[in-house]
């Protein structure tokens, strides 16, 4: 049975200018959009969340 999404946003998030997470779901991480939250939602395996969640800890831009 899938969880219900426990969404939550960066805590150096400081306006509704970002997105949302929920990585409660062992199966898939979602993200979606703040400002317009019924646009829809990504799915991503949880591997590839995690690679890009490293990937954006030693890239600067």
């Amino acid at each position: 049975m899938p969880q219900i999404p426990n969404w939550r946003t960066s805590s150096y998030t400081q306006t509704e200018t970002c997105v949302e997470v929920a990585d409660n779901d062992p199966a898939a991480v979602l993200v979606r959009d703040t400002k317009d939250r019924d646009l829809g939602t990504l799915f991503v395996p949880p591997t590839a969340w995690a690679s890009f969640v490293e990937f954006s800890k030693v890239v600067k831009i």
